[in-house]
């Protein structure tokens, strides 16, 4: 995780847990004008509404504006993870094994960036994914990008 997310994971996560949701991750995409901060929360038990994301972005606005570490303009976007849930920690990686993911990677490994398979789970700091009955770790700083791929039944 690069040194901006990781202080705006500093900032945000007491922000969020003091409001009584789980924080689930950020995202940060500088794009001059158009840059975006998302904030992802959780609540297992009731599910996130409308009026979750209005209350954290409400407070995460006045704690961004009071601590500023983003010196340029910025969207700021309060989700739930929603089914194509990205995970961002080990944990998360280990939580959902099991499920479909996607993964995509920093640099090739293996000859590849993109994965789609079942993950496993974790392995000394590495990401397990079986793709076509070929299993994979990965490892987990080089990933970019991974999701949940929901199940439609």
């Amino acid at each position: 995780m690069s040194a901006k997310l990781n202080k705006l994971e500093e900032i945000l996560r007491p922000v969020v847990e003091g409001l009584g949701y789980e924080f689930w991750g950020v995202e940060f995409r500088s794009q001059g004008r158009n840059s975006i901060l998302r904030l992802f929360i959780d609540d297992q038990e009731n599910g996130i509404s409308i009026e979750d994301c209005e209350k954290v972005s409400r407070q995460v606005s006045g704690v961004m504006d009071v601590e500023d570490p983003i010196q340029n303009e910025y969207t700021l976007e309060v989700s739930s993870p929603g089914m194509d849930r990205p995970l961002f920690t080990l944990e998360q990686f280990s939580a959902w094994a099991g499920y479909q993911v996607s993964i995509r990677l920093r640099m090739a490994f293996e000859g590849r960036r993109k994965f789609q398979g079942i993950l496993k789970g974790t392995e000394d700091g590495d990401v397990v994914v079986v793709v076509d009955d070929h299993e994979y770790l990965l490892p987990f700083e080089s990933i970019d990008k991974a999701n949940i791929v929901p199940v439609f039944e």
